[in-house]
């Protein structure tokens, strides 16, 4: 009797997180990964556990979160897409599906991950973007918002806007470029980096929201960032708004690249 072949496979994963207490697994909770995991182990018969490119919080969102799991169970990759999709809740796709090496790792050989954080600037609520974007009607400056941001890029201690209850060993992150723009009645924020502390994105939007609304000046972010002190930044932004946009991966990985990754420095890799 021979022995099985176990196969790594890589899945790309879209949801709303609006109705689950983020991606990890918690006992007695909805979580993204639990759900996730139930449905591949449907098609497996067997259980099936998932290691992800990087945890999302409660109500936040994924265009793109990357994951993988390890089989001994020969399924065809439509199996694991369009199978799997079938037990999953329609507030979770799988969007594509594919065989890897063995020794690819969703978070461990993730160069960058980019994050896009999306806010309704107008005077009324949305009745459709509900948990999808956070709500600010005073107007904001996206330009003067983009200008102060520029200020965070490179390497640096991100203490001014990491959360107390942060968990990571060091909190120096490289953040490889920051975008702020409008479309219409939206302000958009794109940031990208090798990895973030938790609740960082939603730190540095709360602080770059303070700066859109004229209450500080564009040097405000140089500032917190210079201080390492989380009391002297702004508030942490709602978690609405916020989704995974993309994870990028060496060209070896074969994991399909977001066109956003084409701001990133050539030598990016040396940061991860």
């Amino acid at each position: 009797m021979t022995d099985a072949v176990v196969q790594r496979i890589a899945l790309g994963i879209e949801y709303n997180g609006q109705a689950y207490a983020g991606w990890q697994f918690q006992t007695g909770k909805a979580t993204v990964q639990a759900a996730l995991q139930n449905a591949l182990s449907v098609i497996a018969n067997q259980e099936i556990v998932v290691h992800c490119a990087g945890r999302t919080d409660t109500g936040v969102h994924a265009f793109e979160q990357v994951v993988h799991f390890d089989t001994e169970v020969p399924r065809p990759l439509p199996a694991w897409l369009r199978g799997a999709n079938t037990y999953l809740p329609p507030d979770i796709r799988i969007i594509w599906a594919q065989a890897v090496e063995s020794d690819f790792h969703a978070r461990y050989q993730a160069i960058a991950r980019c994050y896009r954080y999306v806010i309704l600037n107008r005077g009324v609520h949305s009745a459709l973007l509900q948990g999808q974007a956070t709500w600010v009607h005073q107007s904001l400056d996206a330009e003067r918002m983009h200008n102060a941001a520029q200020a965070l890029l490179g390497e640096h201690d991100f203490s001014s806007f990491r959360a107390q209850s942060c968990q990571s060993v060091s909190p120096k992150r490289h953040l490889y470029f920051v975008d702020v723009y409008r479309q219409q009645d939206q302000v958009i924020i794109d940031i990208c980096a090798n990895a973030f502390l938790h609740h960082m994105v939603r730190n540095i939007v709360g602080s770059l929201i303070e700066v859109g609304r004229g209450k500080h000046d564009a040097e405000w972010l140089a500032d917190l960032l210079a201080l390492k002190d989380r009391n002297r930044a702004a508030m942490t932004a709602p978690p609405d708004g916020l989704h995974l946009l993309a994870v990028y991966y060496p060209a070896s990985c074969g994991i399909p690249i977001h066109p956003i990754f084409a701001q990133l420095p050539a030598d990016a890799s040396r940061f991860d």
